[in-house]
C-alpha cells in the first residue's frame, strides 16, 4: 500500500494543505512537522463565538468564523480552529492541533497533537491522539484512536507481511476520507485506515486496512 497523503485525503480546498507539502507518509505530517507549521501559520485571533464559561489557556488560538465555543470547552494552544464548528461542552483541546472546517469536536472529546480535514465528526466521548482523520470521517460515541504502546517502544506498522517503522513512539491512526467508526471502537496504536472504510461498534483494529474495508 502507498501511505502518501493523496492515497487517503483530498486535500483540494483544505486550508492547511500545505502541510503536506514534501510528505511521503502520511504520518510524518505529525509531530515535530506539525509543531512548525502551527508555529509559522498561526495567526492568534477570535472570529466566532466564545461562550461565557469556556477556557482559552493560551494567546496562540485561531478560531474560525461560525465557530461555537460552548461553557465547559477547554483549549490550550497552539490551535487553530476553522469555520463553523462545534467545541461542545466539556471537549478538551490540547496542544499543536488543526481543526478544519465544518467539525465537530463533542462532549468529553480529546483531540491531542492531531489533523482534522473538514467535517469530521467526534461527537461524544472520543480520543484523537497523534492522528490524522480526512474529510467526512464520522467517530461513533465513544471511539479511542491510541497512540502509545504500553511499552514505548517504536511504532511499526503491519501491512500483511510487511512491517514498516515509523520512527515514532507517538502514533495514532491516519484516516482516510469518508470512513466511519462504530460506538465504542478502538483503533491500536499505528492503525492505518484507507477512504471509505467501516468499522464496526465495539470492535478493535489495528494494522492497514484498504480503502473500502469492512471490519468487526
Amino acid at each position: 500500500m502507498n501511505f502518501h497523503p493523496c492515497e487517503f485525503f483530498n486535500i483540494d480546498g483544505f486550508a492547511h494543505a500545505k502541510l503536506f507539502d514534501g510528505i511521503e507518509a502520511a504520518w510524518d505530517a505529525l509531530g515535530a512537522h506539525l509543531e512548525r507549521y502551527i508555529a509559522e501559520h498561526l495567526r492568534p485571533g477570535i472570529c466566532g463565538r466564545v461562550m461565557d464559561g469556556a477556557f482559552l489557556t493560551s494567546g496562540a488560538i485561531f478560531i474560525g468564523e461560525g465557530t461555537v465555543v460552548e461553557p465547559g470547552a477547554l483549549i490550550k494552544g497552539p490551535a487553530i480552529i476553522g469555520r463553523n464548528c462545534e467545541v461542545r461542552h466539556a471537549a478538551y483541546i490540547r496542544e499543536n492541533v488543526i481543526v478544519g472546517d465544518g467539525c465537530v469536536v463533542g462532549h468529553a472529546t480529546e483531540l491531542k497533537a492531531c489533523v482534522l480535514l473538514d467535517h469530521v465528526e467526534a461527537s461524544h466521548f472520543a480520543y484523537v491522539g497523534d492522528s490524522i482523520l480526512g474529510n467526512h470521517v464520522m467517530l461513533g460515541a465513544g471511539t479511542k484512536l491510541a497512540n502509545f504502546k504500553f511499552d514505548g517502544s517504536e511504532i511499526v506498522l503491519r501491512d500483511g507481511e510487511r512491517r514498516i517503522p515509523t520512527g515514532r513512539t507517538k502514533l495514532g491512526s491516519i484516516v482516510g476520507d469518508g470512513s466511519k467508526f462504530g460506538c465504542n471502537s478502538v483503533a491500536n496504536p499505528g492503525t492505518v485506515v484507507g477512504r471509505g472504510c467501516r468499522i464496526a461498534g465495539a470492535s478493535a483494529v489495528s494494522g492497514v486496512l484498504p480503502a473500502g474495508s469492512r471490519s468487526g
